[in-house]
């Protein structure tokens, strides 16, 4: 037997040792008098409705495997949204049905080429990750100065390499929402043959004139899949539900690289009592929109001024002084998602944590 000696540390394969590192929110730091709030991960702070909690404690099959594909939860989505169950597929968050769709439609070839994903930049840090990880080569197209999606660009730099193009609306972490009319025109102009993602994570808090109707569009565009996730509005982010909803064009490959499994059996009943008070969970969402148009009006009148909040969050565009902004927020037991050199996202949260947060605007003096 010939043996083999090798010199050095286990390493990975190139493309996952330059992989960005995903930086998930920090939990607040203590500070003397006050109650330590997190607003650096968009979580809920209200959680789930009481009936969510009585659904998960009647789960007795913790020793058996879940369903494999989430038949029940797909087919109360189906029920509720008036789609084919076959549409519908589930995943670990809508994070874990992004990576499917990635995974299925974009990667490396036979020939040593890269497929191409666009997105805008800056959205969801995770999406460079996923992309980068199946081998494709993400393309970014840089967002506008309200934060918003710049989409001639995006259309501008689809190429015939392009597989995959990815629309987050409203925009993580900047805020602005997409309209319908300019999402209708702007796949109007896209090949067929390459998949459209629409990214809805937080597509219950929006609030603006000519919504996007992101299933009116995959009804009528066979490449458009629609991402959605009951971390949010739902209240569900530790149980990790997510799903894609895209025609049999789509659906049929992303079975194929879908991990069974991948809700458990908690999570499933738990999402589908959430759904079954539906109404509970949107009467939560709007007291949140609520509390974020308080705190976007209060921002404004103190003189700052930032893109449009249409998430459970908003973004201040701080460039240099992220840093500072993030550090003081922290003396003041707030803990907030600052991006080095952009700027700071901050979650909507509980009532004295956003007074808090309005008082921290009010007072904030910028550094030289």
């Amino acid at each position: 037997m010939t043996m083999f000696s090798r010199a050095g540390s286990i390493t990975p394969r190139e493309s996952v040792s330059l992989l960005p590192a995903y930086a998930a929110g920090k939990p607040p730091q203590a500070a003397e008098g006050l109650t330590p709030f997190k607003l650096s991960s968009n979580e809920n702070p209200l959680g789930p409705v009481p009936e969510v909690a009585r659904a998960m404690a009647e789960v007795d099959t913790l020793h058996r495997y879940p369903h494999p594909n989430a038949e029940n939860l797909r087919a109360g989505l189906a029920k509720l949204l008036d789609v084919p169950v076959e549409d519908i597929v589930a995943g670990t968050g809508s994070l874990g049905a992004l990576t499917q769709i990635i995974n299925a439609f974009a990667g490396s070839n036979s020939d040593g080429s890269q497929d191409e994903v666009i997105y805008a930049w800056r959205s969801f840090e995770a999406y460079p990750i996923v992309v980068r990880t199946a081998g494709a080569k993400d393309v970014t197209v840089p967002v506008l100065e309200d934060g918003r999606h710049d989409l001639e660009a995006m259309l501008a730099a689809i190429t015939e390499k392009t597989k995959v193009l990815m629309l987050c609306t409203p925009n993580n972490p900047t805020g602005p929402a997409l309209r319908h009319h300019e999402v209708e025109a702007f796949l109007a102009k896209v090949p067929g043959d390459v998949v459209v993602v629409i990214d809805e994570a937080y597509q219950e808090f929006v609030r603006t004139e000519d919504p996007l109707d992101a299933l009116a569009l995959y009804r009528k565009h066979p490449n458009v899949a629609v991402l959605r996730t009951f971390s949010k509005a739902h209240g569900l982010a530790a149980l990790r539900v997510g799903y894609s909803i895209a025609g049999p064009e789509i659906t049929r490959h992303l079975r194929v690289v879908a991990a069974p499994f991948s809700v458990s059996t908690v999570a499933e009943v738990a999402a589908l009592a959430s759904l079954e008070h539906l109404d509970q969970v949107l009467e939560r969402v709007d007291s949140l929109v609520s509390e974020r148009d308080r705190v976007t009006a209060a921002l404004a009148e103190a003189g700052w001024s930032i893109p449009e909040a249409q998430g459970n969050f908003v973004w201040l565009p701080l460039g240099e002084q992220t840093a500072a902004f993030a550090e003081a927020a922290g003396l003041q037991a707030l803990a907030v998602r600052g991006f080095n050199g952009e700027g700071v996202r901050v979650t909507i949260g509980e009532v004295e944590a956003n007074d808090r947060f309005i008082e921290l605007c009010r007072t904030y003096r910028f550094q030289a």
